[in-house]
């Protein structure tokens, strides 16, 4: 039954589907892998942020936006740090911030970098409302105890000015520090964590 089967004919034919099919197969994969691929914009919305931090005045806060989450960045006075260090096992829940989530090299009384600039993602613990910063010490509002910090105004959650939760309220741990690192001693790139976090 082999006669007149042109043996030569049968191969290419057989290489050239083998060659189509794997072109197709190849075309078809293509998009399907690029859509696994993380979109441009989405992209762009977990990059790092570089801040300039050049006109920062001591007490002043500035928001930044971080993975769709305010970052705060707030350079702190003398006396906001000196404060930060009377406080206690006595009012703060974590007051070493061992049970927080920050980059190793914030993991102290000040939690940051450099004591004087907190960098901070400004949700709150409890249950992701927006607390609002609070320098003022013992106002009518907050009591006399008061220190300065961040006050959330959805079920009263209290953090001082390095972010660390007060004792006796809803939210169960300290502001969350996102990773960053100083690109100079006036940019900070947010997003990235430093040599000292590897």
């Amino acid at each position: 039954m082999t006669e007149g089967v042109d043996s030569e004919k049968r191969r290419f034919l057989t290489q050239a589907a083998t060659m189509i099919g794997a072109v197709s197969a190849g075309m078809v994969a293509v998009p399907f892998v690029g859509s696994m691929q993380p979109s441009a914009k989405a992209q762009a919305a977990g990059a790092p942020v570089d801040v300039d931090i050049t006109k920062l005045e001591p007490g002043q806060l500035i928001r930044v936006l971080w993975r769709g989450k305010p970052v705060w960045i707030l350079r702190r006075t003398q006396q906001e740090l000196d404060r930060l260090a009377t406080l206690g096992e006595d009012v703060l829940r974590d007051p070493l911030s061992k049970e927080s989530d920050q980059p190793k090299a914030a993991t102290n009384v000040v939690r940051a970098i450099k004591p004087e600039v907190f960098v901070a993602i400004g949700v709150c613990t409890h249950l992701g409302c927006a607390p609002t910063f609070r320098p003022d010490v013992a106002p009518a509002d907050l009591g006399s105890d008061w220190p300065g910090g961040f006050f959330c105004p959805c079920h009263g959650s209290r953090f001082d000015l390095a972010g660390r939760v007060f004792k006796g309220v809803p939210a169960p741990k300290n502001l969350d520090i996102p990773p960053y690192k100083y690109l100079s001693d006036s940019r900070i790139l947010i997003g990235v964590a430093g040599e000292e976090e590897a």
